[in-house]
């Protein structure tokens, strides 16, 4: 079966891996078909194992080869499309539209605390399919109160985000 891995925390803040590296620990691991999309931590491989067993064998993998607590969360292909076709934002040339792939009901969490946070005209969060989309203006994804509130210690391994170009990228490649 096919899956994309997407790592948590990669080439940010001191954690910095090359992807062929990262790739070589996937197929040690006994992943197949093993390639990186861009270097924020996007691996789509094969494997005839479960997603639960999968997580477990990389953040294992991948913790052991590089020094770090690894983070990640494994979704099948079937998943990735779902998130890309539940995009409820329309293209806009001044917005960045996220997705958020996590564990479960961390939808609702992020919902909690983007409804919280102060917004700019433009800014807005939805829950489609049991996935929270977030929309903000371009250069304003980390300086806003929302993107603060996504650094969280803890949150960290709860979630990571894509931009939803992205998954477009990956879907391709599968």
């Amino acid at each position: 079966m096919k899956y994309c891995a997407f790592l948590r925390g990669v080439n940010v803040k001191g954690t910095n891996m090359k992807m062929a590296d990262v790739c070589q620990v996937f197929k040690d691991a006994g992943m197949a078909d093993v390639i990186s999309i861009l270097a924020s931590g996007n691996v789509v491989f094969s494997s005839g194992k479960k997603v639960e067993e999968l997580k477990k064998i990389l953040e294992k993998a991948m913790s052991e080869h590089f020094s770090y607590e690894a983070f990640l969360f494994v979704k099948s292909q079937e998943e990735v499309e779902n998130v890309w076709n539940g995009n409820p934002f329309e293209k806009n040339e001044n917005l960045h539209s996220y997705a958020f792939i996590g564990n479960d009901g961390v939808e609702n969490i992020l919902m909690q605390e983007f409804e919280k946070a102060s917004k700019t005209g433009s800014e807005d969060a939805k829950i489609v399919n049991n996935i929270f989309y977030w929309q903000v203006p371009k250069g304003n994804t980390l300086d806003s109160t929302f993107g603060k509130i996504l650094g969280k210690k803890s949150l960290k391994d709860q979630f990571t985000s894509r931009n939803i170009n992205t998954f477009e990228k990956i879907l391709n490649k599968f």
